[in-house]
């Protein structure tokens, strides 16, 4: 057996702390936050480092984009919704800052709820035992109604459902996504995965409506990003499914001879995801732009860059 002592230190070669280069500089802290101190002095105050340094970089470039006329699109999950942030997107949405929403199915059916009953999300553990699970009445016959009259005049889904809630006047479309963007204008893409909305499982579903609304919002979705040469595309709590389509439609729209090379491209979310950090931080800003991913959760970190946005758009204004 090789018999082992203790390595001899003395020949280490060093080297002076001061000619090293160092990640980390007092000039990269922060400093304390003082009382009655505004929103801008707490941006300004956070450390140069990691988060401290990239959301105030995405907020600046967020706030180039609009001044510029450029577009800001929001790709997000329905978690988004569940949390109540529906008000500060809203508001976003009249400023014009957010130019177009791209939502995954599950939005749809929580905004709609909130638009028809001012509340959503069901306890999904005490209701799935005995196949309750998705069979309100009201969400079925209102969703599946809405996405075969929109099949029928050769519209989107989003485009659909929105009028639909408008033309209902229920006591809570003020507070939905849906209806706010169709009473402004605003294109709201859906992108559905059949079989993973609770509608899905209803009578009144078809598949082909489904399928027609949702890949017309597809080719929808497409022609907005084909035009976000310097503006920014912000996912929002989707993991999967969005990012896929987004991935999609970028590189069909470049295929087709759109420049869309310099942009901005944001993914918001309380836990990093594969798919998410590839599909929008790192491949499409691949050739130009830049991509940030934003770990947090959405009912702390959304108004946030509402609030900080809406502050820096503020000055020399």
């Amino acid at each position: 057996m090789v018999k082992y002592n203790p390595i001899d230190l003395s020949g280490l070669k060093t080297y002076s702390l001061h000619d090293r280069f160092s990640k980390v500089t007092v000039e990269h802290f922060g400093s304390p936050v003082k009382e009655n101190s505004s929103l801008r002095s707490f941006m300004a105050s956070l450390p140069d480092q990691l988060l401290g340094h990239d959301l105030p970089e995405l907020i600046h470039r967020l706030a180039k984009a609009h001044r510029c006329g450029r577009p800001i699109i929001m790709g997000m999950g329905a978690h988004v919704i569940k949390v109540g942030l529906n008000p500060v997107i809203i508001d976003l949405m009249k400023r014009s800052i957010i130019t177009g929403l791209a939502m995954n199915g599950a939005c749809i059916i929580h905004d709609a709820e909130i638009a028809m009953a001012g509340s959503t999300s069901e306890e999904v553990g005490d209701v799935l035992g005995d196949g309750a699970f998705g069979a309100a009445k009201e969400t079925g016959e209102v969703l599946n109604g809405a996405i075969t009259l929109g099949a029928s005049e050769n519209i989107g889904m989003g485009q659909a459902v929105g009028e639909y809630l408008l033309t209902r006047d229920f006591p809570y479309n003020d507070m939905s996504l849906l209806a706010t963007a169709a009473r402004l204008g605003i294109p709201v893409t859906v992108h559905v995965a059949m079989g993973t909305d609770i509608i899905h499982i209803h009578p009144s579903a078809s598949g082909a409506d489904i399928g027609q609304t949702s890949h017309h919002d597809f080719r929808l979705f497409c022609s907005e990003v084909a035009d976000l040469q310097g503006g920014a595309y912000l996912n929002v709590g989707s993991a999967v499914l969005l990012p896929e389509v987004f991935l999609k439609a970028l590189t069909l729209v470049r295929n087709l001879g759109h420049r869309v090379d310099n942009f901005t491209t944001a993914n918001f979310d309380f836990m990093k995801q594969y798919r998410t950090l590839t599909n929008v931080v790192n491949r499409p800003t691949a050739t130009g732009g830049r991509g940030y991913n934003i770990i947090g959760h959405h009912e702390l970190m959304i108004p946030l860059l509402a609030a900080s946005l809406l502050d820096e758009l503020s000055e020399n204004c």
